[in-house]
């Protein structure tokens, strides 16, 4: 019943999301609101604010823009970031240029949310310093990237495979997709001249399975003894291929994905969504919600430790130097053990920050319980690091901890839910930053879970192929997959005017609702 609740409300949120308007006032003027899943309506812009709050700003970008927008505590844009693609999980650098994820219009293969194919870098002025393309028939960069003190960038990134070499890994064939499952690696980018990149690092996902299905192939095992390996047959059965009349009709409706075939559906099979590095421990985080986990590689690694098992500061070259979310998917417990739920936007705390050297997730879709809607919570958790750079896990159990340092919740709970995309980070003044993704809800909250500042995104862009067609992308009127607080100190800010614009960016507004005559019956 739970789970019949959650998918209504989902459908509930799409259908107002579509076709909620601007209301009406009796003297037929516009009122600039539009209506959250519950059907009531909410303002966009800044909706609050309080007193005492540490001066800085924030960054953001949103779907189908070519703009990165910073504004300031009273909800007013002091700055825009133009590019030539839309933006996608923006970083500031030191000099004020942002690198980013751009989603190019037109690349292949890959049919689903999350893809960009570019990453640039783009100066404070919009002047293209880089655009790199990393995106073809076998592989390209996705969700998110982490840009190392040294300049170079790390990226995820999707690789084809087939079903026969999915087969030849161990898969049970009820689990392989008919073009084969995307296998995921993450890639470092040294910057070159004229756009290009050297790639001087990578990993891969597949260097590091374990199945007990297949006993003839190499990576037989036993899965609950190898915690720092993935078990290659997590995950659910592929559903019935629809045919291709069916998968048209959808395109033709505005629906099913780009690039989606009737070949490829669950072929993301693990949808890495985000990563961060830690230069005091030169280790990288990275989220599967797939799996409900977050995992934990060793960067000290060369590329070729990073496919043994051996090598690096840790001594376990590639392998996974911890991981939490969920101890089933390595036999060291079961339902009740789980503590993620298809989270975003992993992050250590940073240096100097209260926390730091903590983790923050966005644990995007808690159940609540029975008969009961899920909720989103953000979790801060303390990994059982020890002196040497490994981290603590007893015999027979799980990595800790068992339960969150801290963690934030609505206090009714179900108002606080973002069932995709979304992320959160820890504030120099020990509050955190949280983004509500699919709401473009971005808000601050206390240590004891006081809302000190709310802003509800009110942009969105228009960006159109170059034969006219739109970008068709992710059906989502006001969205956020990134926003970063941005204190006043940030060196970038240093000697920049931050004015508010004259005239503000003009906000994206919801076309009124059809008169009652012309609604269908």
């Amino acid at each position: 019943m739970k789970k019949i609740l959650s998918y209504l409300s989902v459908i509930l949120f799409v259908v107002l999301l579509f076709n909620c308007g601007d209301k009406q006032t009796a003297e037929g003027e516009t009122d600039n609101k539009d209506r959250n899943m519950f059907g009531r309506y909410i303002p966009r812009g800044l909706t609050k604010t309080t007193e005492g709050l540490s001066p800085g700003f924030i960054m953001f970008a949103v779907p189908n823009s070519a703009s990165t927008y910073l504004i300031n505590r009273n909800g007013e844009v002091v700055h825009e970031w133009k590019g030539n693609y839309a933006f996608h999980s923006p970083y500031l650098m030191d000099d004020g240029s942002l690198v980013t994820g751009a989603q190019d219009p037109d690349y292949p293969v890959f049919g689903f949310g999350g893809p960009y194919g570019r990453i640039q870098k783009i100066s404070w002025d919009g002047k293209m310093l880089w655009d790199y393309e990393y995106a073809d028939t076998t592989q390209i960069v996705h969700h998110d990237i982490a840009v190392l003190p040294n300049g170079n960038i790390l990226a995820i990134a999707y690789e084809t495979s087939s079903y026969d070499y999915a087969l030849a890994l161990g898969r049970k064939p009820e689990f392989i997709p008919r073009s084969g499952p995307w296998m995921e690696k993450i890639i470092e980018i040294e910057p070159q001249a004229n756009n290009r990149g050297k790639i001087v690092w990578e990993w891969r996902i597949e260097d590091h399975l374990i199945q007990d299905y297949d006993e003839t192939k190499a990576n037989y095992g036993n899965v609950s003894e190898h915690p720092e390996l993935i078990d290659f047959n997590l995950g659910d059965s592929i559903p019935p291929a629809i045919t291709q009349d069916s998968l048209d009709i959808l395109k033709a409706m505005g629906r099913g994905g780009r690039n989606l075939t009737i070949d490829n559906p669950r072929s993301d099979i693990y949808h890495i969504n985000a990563i961060n590095y830690n230069p005091e421990l030169d280790q990288i985080v990275f989220s599967s919600p797939r799996l409900s986990e977050i995992f934990i590689i060793d960067h000290s690694v060369t590329t070729e430790e990073a496919v043994s098992h051996q090598g690096g500061k840790s001594g376990k070259g590639g392998d996974f130097l911890y991981r939490w979310g969920n101890p089933e998917n390595y036999g060291r417990g079961d339902s009740t053990n789980r503590k993620l739920f298809g989270q975003h936007d992993v992050r250590w705390v940073e240096k100097g920050k209260p926390g730091a050297g903590h983790l923050t997730v966005y644990n995007n879709d808690v159940p609540m319980g029975p008969d009961s809607l899920d909720y989103s919570a953000i979790y801060e958790i303390k990994p059982p690091l020890m002196e040497d750079g490994n981290y603590e896990i007893m015999a027979a159990n799980g990595f800790g901890p068992e339960k969150q340092l801290w963690n934030y919740v609505a206090r009714d709970t179900i108002s606080f839910y973002g069932s995709f995309i979304s992320g959160a980070h820890r504030m120099e003044n020990g509050n955190t930053f949280i983004n509500e993704g699919p709401k473009g809800r971005l808000f601050e909250v206390t240590p004891d879970g006081e809302i000190v500042w709310e802003y509800l995104v009110p942009y969105r862009g228009n960006i159109h192929k170059p034969n006219g067609e739109p970008n068709n992308p992710m059906n989502m009127t006001h969205s956020t997959f990134r926003a970063t607080f941005v204190p006043a100190d940030h060196p970038a800010l240093q000697g920049k005017e931050l004015k508010p614009l004259d005239p503000q960016p003009e906000v994206f507004v919801l076309p009124p609702p059809p008169p009652e005559g012309d609604k269908k019956a």
